[in-house]
C-alpha cells in the first residue's frame, strides 16, 4: 500500500511538554558514549558557559519519538513500518538543549514521495520551550522499501 500523498502538511504534537533531567542527559550520554564532560559534570557544563548540563548533539531523537510514534502508527497514512528503513536524521539548532529545559515538539509532514519503487516520507518537528522559544528542528527521512510499486 503507498502512502496517502494527502498528509504532506498534516501536523502532530506531543501531548505533554518532555522536562530534560540531568540523569536523562547522562544516561544518553552514556548510551552513544559520549565524551564532553559538559553533559555529566554540571561544574565542567558551568564552565563552559551554559546553565546545566548540557544534551549531546543527537539528543532530540529522544524527544522526537513519542510524536513520530503518532505519525507510524496512523492507519490513514498507510506505512507499513516492517518495510521501514532509517534514510536520513538531521537536527538544526537554535540553541543546545539542557537540564532544566521543558520541550514541545511538533511535527509536520513535509513530503511524501515515491522513487526505485520505495515510499519515502520526511518530517520536521519544532522543538521549541514551553515559553514558545525555538530550540531545534529535527528532521527525518523515512524509506518504506517495495511499497510504492505495489500502487
Amino acid at each position: 500500500m503507498a502512502l496517502n500523498a494527502g498528509f504532506v502538511g498534516r501536523t502532530y504534537a506531543a501531548d505533554e511538554p518532555y522536562v530534560v533531567g540531568r540523569e536523562k542527559i547522562r544516561e544518553f550520554a552514556a548510551a552513544i558514549e559520549e565524551t564532553s564532560r559538559a553533559c555529566f559534570d554540571v561544574a565542567a557544563a558551568l564552565e563552559l558557559g551554559y546553565r546545566d548540563l548540557v544534551a549531546p548533539p543527537t539528543f532530540p531523537i529522544v524527544l522526537t519519538y513519542q510524536v513520530s510514534t503518532q505519525v507510524v502508527g496512523d492507519p490513514d497514512l498507510g506505512l507499513d513500518y516492517t518495510r521501514v528503513v532509517h534514510g536520513e536524521q538531521e537536527f538544526t539548532y537554535t540553541r543546545p538543549i539542557m537540564a532544566g529545559d521543558e520541550l514541545n515538539c511538533v511535527l509536520t509532514i513535509t513530503d511524501i514521495r515515491q522513487a526505485a519503487g520505495n515510499d519515502i516520507i520526511t518530517t520536521q518537528t519544532q522543538i521549541t520551550t514551553t515559553a514558545g522559544e525555538s530550540v531545534c528542528v529535527a528532521t527525518s527521512t523515512l524509506v518504506a522499501r517495495g511499497t510504492a510499486a505495489e500502487q
